[in-house]
């Protein structure tokens, strides 16, 4: 019989931990943070555990021989129960956007639901894989500019008339706000789906050592020259995430991947309380990036990866 554990462990609960913040920081730098955006980061939450759960439905053959210890090559979890919570968590994530964020929600929603699900069916295997799941995350930072509720300006203040009639109040302009901040989590996700990928086999030294340049250019994205709080958040996130991917360089085993794939999902929070701290949120950028250390720790219950 399937239990909840059996369950968790299929979506990766633990690394989901790593998903609100995406929202978070892209409504912190619309300057749309409000009551909806808490719900628009469960919506999220429960889009990327539809696509872990259809990630494993995927790769359920494979897994069979590289990894039979995983729920459904070992048995606990049907391929047809895996596939139907992916599908059922896809459209409660679907539906929970679109409450909170009504037609513009959706607008973002729809294309990430579709390129989750793209992913795990289609691009995860080809040379497109790491590119499209970067554009998942970026659409999932993009999510949070849906909100309905006022535009603030950068520094958290609400936006005057003259600027609400200007970018405040128009989709377009949230969006164009969000996008640095979307591409800089897409850049880091690229450079973790890139490890991955290696996770069975190992690799050589080349790929560590342009994901590892890769990280530095994204920490430096999320630096702010006048607030010490995002200067330290990008600084943590390198740090523990460089130095995994370092020692990679070192030992390009598979365990060493694997450790430093962990250490990039568990790792990410610091990089949206970075980019979270950066808009003017500051102390909602701590709190974002104190999920990274609680994830650590359930990273070594319910494996991230």
């Amino acid at each position: 019989m399937t239990s909840l554990a059996d369950l968790a462990e299929l979506v990766r609960a633990p690394a989901a931990l790593s998903v609100p913040g995406d929202v978070l920081a892209g409504a912190a730098a619309a300057g749309v943070l409000d009551r909806r955006t808490p719900a628009l980061a469960g919506a999220s939450v429960l889009l990327y555990w539809a696509g872990m759960a259809a990630n494993d439905w995927a790769d359920r053959r494979l897994d069979a021989v590289e990894r039979p210890e995983r729920p459904i090559p070992s048995g606990r979890v049907s391929p047809p129960a895996a596939l139907g919570l992916a599908a059922g968590l896809t459209a409660a994530g679907l539906a929970l956007a679109t409450a909170a964020g009504g037609r513009r929600a959706a607008a973002v929603a729809v294309p990430l639901a579709t390129a989750i699900w793209g992913y795990d069916l289609l691009a995860k295997n080809t040379a497109a894989g790491p590119a499209v799941m970067a554009a998942c995350r970026g659409l999932d930072v993009l999510l949070g500019t849906a909100s309905a509720g006022p535009a603030r300006g950068p520094a958290g203040r609400r936006a005057g008339a003259s600027e609400s009639r200007g970018w405040s109040s128009s989709a377009g302009a949230r969006l164009a706000r969000a996008l640095p901040a979307a591409l800089t989590v897409a850049a880091h996700t690229w450079t973790v789906t890139a490890l991955s990928r290696r996770e069975v086999t190992g690799t050589d030294r080349r790929l560590p050592r342009a994901t590892l340049a890769g990280t530095a250019v994204v920490a430096a994205t999320a630096l702010s020259r006048a607030d010490p709080v995002p200067v330290a958040l990008a600084a943590g996130y390198a740090t523990r995430y460089g130095s995994a991917q370092a020692r990679v360089v070192a030992d390009p085993s598979p365990g060493r991947v694997r450790a430093a794939v962990a250490a990039g999902i568990t790792g990410l929070p610091a990089l949206q309380g970075a980019l979270t701290a950066r808009a003017g949120a500051r102390m909602l950028g701590l709190a974002v990036a104190a999920a990274a250390p609680l994830g650590r720790r359930l990273a070594r219950l319910v494996s991230p990866t």
